[in-house]
């Protein structure tokens, strides 16, 4: 999943279907549209969308609660009627997403790519396109989850010919297509909407956002910064007021014993008064940094240097040639000479560490670790000034 972006290619196999579903669905101009249509297509949409939620998501994919080989069968088998393609494929890509969520590895992130490619454009490339065993281990052992893998819109044909069967042709075109599309784009929406709109109640270290509106048509995924938080909860509405309709029907059937052992956050994790992870304080830090321009503030600190005599420069002078002879040895020693002399000289475009807290605090949602962020930002705004001045840009913070 690494490839160069100049070397991505996107399949026709799988976009023209695509395609030419949205288009059947203007079929409902001759087959017409009924009462009983209409209420089949909603019926449609919220058993799949629980099988995108509590199947494709919440089970296979962060394993936020336990039933049996049959019932996880069932749960497959649901989900990919939705034509999402394979529950490995879809647990295997969602688990990429976490790990690398709105860095440059992403698979659907609208802050690294654009926005129609987040939505929609990421399922047709061929950088995509196979199933990695190697990130559903826990998956790939059941033979019976390998069989669904390898017939991935098997369920879907399924589903939409029994609706036929039942329904004729209205049925199948308002009932069956309409339902998926509509939860196609319901599902898409949580990667690319749910970055881009909404509000952010944790730090974790990407753009991840809670949305109300996206949470009721997605049965609960809109609760998104909530889920990046604390991604083994089978519970996404953190408080009362946040619905979560998958949450509430997976509760009915742990009730039943159908699902048991349902993986809910403490209520420390929720109030969030815990420490960040490293690599979320890492990730938080970036993005505080990439909000200046190192650029501007070498060319600052060279500015400023020049206006200086005698001592300061011969120091400069001395500092450079010390970073040229020994730059692989006492790297860190070196970074620590030019934080001193951003301390000894004023460099209006360095932001000092007030100005920095106080944008972090602006930019996050409460954290105790603020103090643990802008330290770092800091560090890597130095670290990017230094490759400026050496002629290494593109290494740390742009």
């Amino acid at each position: 999943m690494s490839r160069d972006q100049s070397q991505e290619r996107y399949l026709l196999g799988t976009t023209i279907p695509f395609i030419l579903a949205h288009v059947a669905c203007l079929a409902a101009l001759w087959t017409g549209v009924s009462v009983a249509d209409l209420a089949l297509c909603a019926g449609l949409y919220a058993a799949r969308m629980f099988g995108v939620t509590g199947g494709y998501h919440r089970y296979f994919s962060h394993r936020t609660y336990k039933t049996s080989r049959v019932m996880a069968f069932i749960l497959g088998f649901l989900a990919q009627s939705s034509a999402q393609r394979g529950i490995l494929w879809w647990a295997g890509t969602h688990r990429h997403h976490h790990r690398f969520s709105d860095g440059p590895e992403d698979v659907h992130s609208p802050v690294r790519r654009s926005f129609v490619y987040s939505h929609v454009g990421w399922i047709f490339s061929d950088r995509y396109d196979t199933t990695d065993l190697s990130l559903v281990p826990d998956l790939a052992k059941y033979p019976e989850l390998l069989w669904l893998e390898r017939h991935p819109y098997l369920p879907a044909v399924m589903t939409g010919f029994v609706v036929w069967l039942l329904a004729g042709w209205s049925g199948l075109v308002v009932g069956f297509l309409w339902s998926t599309v509509l939860c196609w784009h319901a599902t898409f929406a949580i990667n690319s909407l749910a970055h881009v709109h909404g509000s952010r109640r944790y730090v974790t270290g990407d753009q991840s956002r809670n949305n109300w509106w996206l949470a009721l048509l997605t049965l609960g995924e809109g609760w998104h910064n909530n889920h990046h938080h604390y991604q083994g909860s089978v519970r996404q509405g953190f408080r009362w007021y946040e619905i979560d309709i998958s949450y509430y029907v997976l509760r009915a059937m742990a009730a039943v014993g159908l699902v048991w052992d349902l993986r809910v956050p403490s209520e420390r994790a929720i109030q969030y008064d815990q420490k960040l992870t490293p690599a979320v304080v890492e990730k938080a830090a970036g993005q505080l940094a990439a909000s200046f321009q190192v650029e501007s503030i070498a060319a600052d600190l060279r500015a400023r240097l020049a206006e200086k005599r005698g001592h300061v420069q011969h120091e400069l002078a001395e500092l450079v040639d010390r970073w040229h002879r020994q730059l692989d040895e006492k790297v860190e020693h070196l970074r620590h000479d030019l934080d001193e002399l951003f301390h000894a000289i004023h460099v209006p475009a360095m932001p000092s560490m007030a100005e920095l807290r106080d944008k972090a605090a602006a930019m996050f949602a409460h954290t105790p670790n603020l103090n643990d962020i802008v330290e770092r930002t800091r560090q890597m705004l130095i670290d990017g000034v230094h490759d400026e001045l050496l002629g290494r840009r593109g290494t740390t913070a742009h």
